[in-house]
Parts: C-alpha cells; structure tokens; sequence
C-alpha cells in the first residue's frame, strides 16, 4: 500500500468511526426526555387510569360536553356540579384519598372539612397515590405535602401542590 491510499483508508476510517460515534451520541439525544413518567406507565407514557390522548378522543363519538367532561347534573336545579369523584365516606377523618384517574387528592384534615389538591408532585411530576399520616406521598422520590394547606414537608421539591376546588353534594365529591 502506497502513503496515499493508506491515508485515504485511514481517513475513510475515521470518517465511519466519527460518523457512528455522532450518530450514536444524537440516538441517545432524541431517546432521553425530561418529561416525568409514572413507573407505571404504558407504553404511550400514560398512567392507568389517566384520560385518553387528545388523538384517541378525536376518533370516539361524543354524546354531549358534560360527558365528555365527565362532569355529571344536578337534576333539581339543572347546573353542572363537576367531576364526581368517590363517596365523601371514603376520605378518612385525619387522612385523605388519592383519585388517580382524576390526578386529585381530596383531604379531610378536619371533620367535615374536605380539601383538594393536585395529585402531580411538583418536583417532577409523579403522581401522589397515597396518604398516610397527615401527609400526601409521591411515591417517586419521597416528596411528602401537608392533607391541610397542600405546603411542602419533605422530599426534594420545596413547591406546595395546588389547590383544586371539591365539592361535597348529597354525600359525594365533586372536582369542581
């Protein structure tokens, strides 16, 4: 082999080992996202029990907005009353629940008082799936928020979830 052709080879060379090593670095780029994804996602990233893509919805015939919106009428005055959510008898005294599907959780610090907060941790966006001891738990990272105003107590997020608004009628929770 002459100089040149051992150039040219080498150079060659170079040029495919380069080219794969920017390629592979770009793959790794487009796979790796900074958006949060609950650990038990489905393929399409979604959390079982979380509403359909805006996509799937287009395809599926609806019958009237407040269906859609699963929101549900008072039949004596006519109004919306919201998102029913559960029984109030499930949300303990003290304690709270976790309605995932709706991604709320409904508090209960005091009798008769019931609270509503986002159920998206506010660090990287996990779902709240439980609460126990006076606290609503992301289960990600140990993020832990007060059942009373929603304020970060633990964890490393430092933000407070946000209130959503409840109501309680003829017994049940409304997500209003």
């Amino acid at each position: 082999m002459t100089d040149e052709s051992q150039q040219h080879q080498c150079t060659t060379r170079r040029c495919v080992l380069l080219g794969a090593g920017v390629l592979g670095a770009a793959g790794v780029l487009t796979a790796c996202s900074t958006a949060a994804v609950p650990y038990d996602a489905n393929d399409a990233g979604q959390a079982p029990g979380t509403a359909p893509s805006m996509a799937s919805m287009a395809s599926q015939p609806s019958s009237s907005a407040s269906a859609m919106n699963g929101g549900s009428m008072n039949q004596a005055s006519g109004k919306m009353m919201g998102t029913l959510l559960g029984s109030a008898s499930e949300v303990p005294l003290g304690g709270g629940m976790a309605f995932t599907a709706a991604k709320v959780v409904v508090t209960q610090p005091t009798k008769g008082v019931y609270k509503a907060f986002s159920a998206i941790c506010t660090h990287v966006g996990c779902i709240c799936n439980e609460v126990a001891d006076g606290t609503i738990n992301c289960p990600c990272h140990g993020a832990k928020f007060k059942i009373t105003d929603g304020s970060a107590v633990a964890g490393p997020t430092t933000v407070p979830l946000p209130a959503k608004t409840v109501s309680v009628t003829n017994g049940k929770i409304y997500l209003t």
